[in-house]
């Protein structure tokens, strides 16, 4: 990371903005003011504040990342992924374990909103397993057999065969993942705590410096930055750790 200057890392960083509503969101937003980073809307934020929100990022110059982890019948995704590439996001995702027909449906969905008039092509990433996954969830409640970095990698496989950009996985497989699928498959890392922060509900994590050693593309953080007194103190320590 040494080669990589300060707007390098910070445009690699997504600010997940895990808000009820659009005014706390915005809060945020004025204490991030010029701090060139994505910004990542989730399902609660999405649901509440709606596409009008999200194009109102787009029309202040941010780089999104709607994380709204599509998984549905295939023609159901393509109708979302042709309705978010036209609302003109930049990153959002859909859940491998829907199936190499559903994912090749929501590139379907990108060129159509493609075709249709908008003029960003979205990443699009598939997710592979929950930060939250412990070995436990995926074994004894999810049911699959083998380690999770077993079925992290089964998913990126498949999501490499269907023809997506990346997915999202913990810090933990980004070496595993790009040894799979090569180092032009992009990674997009949750479960990213500083140094001495609060784990949370996460269970396979790395500070930020470490996310991006492994060779990560983008790395997601919230409550770090979120909830902390200082917002803008929080992101700059962040990013200082890693330059």
């Amino acid at each position: 990371m040494s080669t990589l200057t300060r707007n390098d890392v910070t445009g690699r960083i997504m600010v997940a903005l895990d808000y009820a509503n659009a005014e706390s969101a915005e809060g945020l937003l004025k204490q991030l003011e010029g701090i060139p980073c994505y910004v990542k809307v989730g399902m609660q934020l999405f649901y509440a504040a709606g596409p009008t929100f999200v194009a109102s990022l787009k029309d202040r110059g941010y780089k999104v990342f709607l994380d709204v982890k599509m998984h549905d019948i295939p023609n159901t995704v393509k109708g979302g992924a042709e309705s978010v590439t036209r609302l003109g996001v930049d990153v959002f995702n859909v859940h491998a374990a829907g199936g190499k027909y559903m994912m090749e449906a929501a590139l379907e969905g990108v060129d159509k909103g493609l075709a249709l008039g908008s003029s960003v092509r979205p990443i699009v990433i598939g997710v592979t397993q929950l930060t939250s996954t412990s070995q436990q969830v995926l074994n004894d409640e999810i049911g699959l057999a083998g380690t999770t970095e077993q079925a992290v990698i089964r998913y990126a496989r498949l999501a490499h065969a269907a023809g997506l950009n990346g997915v999202v996985a913990s810090p933990l497989e980004v070496t595993a993942i790009k040894a799979a699928c090569g180092d032009g498959f992009v990674t997009v890392t949750p479960g990213i705590r500083p140094a001495g922060a609060d784990i949370g509900d996460q269970s396979r994590i790395m500070t930020p410096a470490e996310a991006f050693a492994q060779g990560t593309d983008y790395v997601v953080i919230g409550r770090p930055i979120t909830g902390a007194a200082d917002p803008r103190a929080a992101i700059e320590a962040i990013i200082d750790s890693i330059v």
